[in-house]
């Protein structure tokens, strides 16, 4: 017998369907392997994908999609009253169904109140009773990557999949406009942000260092890439390096973010959104990771390395370390420029 979903809703039925992707940059990267085997399941419906603003361009000419809606709950009308105003946009686009990647109950509620008939999500957070096709939870800290559990959640309602590819798409325009601002010659980004938190950020010093390092073995430039809330930490390591940077931080939309990162040559980075963007544009990646698990969170890049030091707290998922912050001031330069040599020499 066909799963619920696939019985209310056959492939050759649905006409438009609303996909609630998660909040986080690295969480909707991780979740386009989903989408795109949402867009397989039901090849004639309108996929629209409802994200926040900033997530939101991760979508833009996404072949998976075919529109974006921004739900942006720090608008002129934040809140309960905000959620039912955008929900009673949602009612007019008529959606016959919502697959909700998002695990919040405002996930749930916001189909709910857009009189969205079929709603597919994880039964997290106190929505089972919203889900008219609800799966159990997967406990994602026990080993399960990411990519796996949005996969996961699809696989029980009928729709399976096991091509794991991440997909970003970037338009002409947009190369056009990474390859002018950066200019000729290979280039190295190392991005040392975290917006999660404080605990998730290797030493800027030392990404100072290796970044010198890199360049002064390969010929490669650097360029330091990351969002508004990492300009001191950019500032810090343009100050710290003798080698000439393209400091980038804070001065990018996500979207020449993600051209910035497609042209590099590989990315230095800590656990975080454009680690994710960089794998879904193949980029080689050396990534630091400390207080947040490897094995559920890791690039899904061909050609990565991940570089940790294994400490008795770690991995603790907290966003401030309360004691020493030694799963990540263990994490020596030499380390990962180990890392980043065996990188390099794999990509040659």
């Amino acid at each position: 017998m066909k799963p619920a979903l696939l019985r209310h809703c056959p492939p050759q039925g649905l006409t438009r369907i609303m996909v609630r992707v998660p909040n986080w940059i690295g969480d909707a990267v991780m979740a386009t392997p989903a989408l795109a085997a949402i867009r397989r399941a039901f090849p004639r419906a309108q996929v629209t994908v409802v994200a926040n603003p900033l997530v939101a361009e991760l979508f833009v000419a996404h072949p998976d999609c075919d529109r974006v809606i921004r739900f942006d709950k720090r608008s002129s009308h934040p809140g309960v009253g905000g959620l039912w105003q955008f929900c009673r946009s949602l009612r007019r686009e008529r959606f016959e169904l919502a697959v909700l990647l998002q695990n919040a109950f405002e996930a749930a509620a916001m189909a709910v109140l857009a009189g969205i008939p079929r709603r597919a999500g994880y039964r997290t957070d106190g929505r089972g009773l919203l889900l008219t096709e609800g799966v159990p939870a997967v406990d994602r800290k026990h080993g399960l990557h990411h990519v796996d559990y949005y996969l996961a959640m699809l696989r029980a309602l009928g729709i399976d999949s096991d091509d794991r590819r991440l997909r970003l798409h970037l338009t002409p325009a947009e190369e056009q406009w990474a390859a002018a601002t950066l200019g000729a010659g290979e280039w190295l980004a190392v991005n040392p942000g975290a917006s999660y938190g404080a605990a998730k950020r290797w030493l800027p010093e030392r990404f100072a260092a290796v970044g010198d390092a890199l360049a002064s073995e390969y010929g490669v430039k650097i360029v330091l890439t990351g969002g508004p809330g990492e300009v001191e930490i950019g500032a810090d390591i343009a100050c710290a390096m003798h080698t000439p940077v393209h400091n980038l931080i804070g001065g990018t939309s996500v979207r020449q973010l993600m051209a910035v990162l497609a042209r590099c040559r590989m990315v230095v980075t800590n656990d975080s959104g454009p680690m994710h963007i960089a794998a879904a544009f193949g980029v080689p990646i050396v990534a630091v990771f400390g207080p947040t698990d490897h094995t559920t969170t890791s690039p899904l890049a061909e050609n990565c390395r991940i570089v940790r030091s294994p400490v008795d707290c770690a991995p603790c998922l907290l966003r401030e370390c309360p004691t020493d912050h030694r799963c990540m001031t263990r994490v020596t330069a030499e380390d990962v420029l180990a890392a980043a040599r065996e990188v390099l020499g794999a990509g040659r």
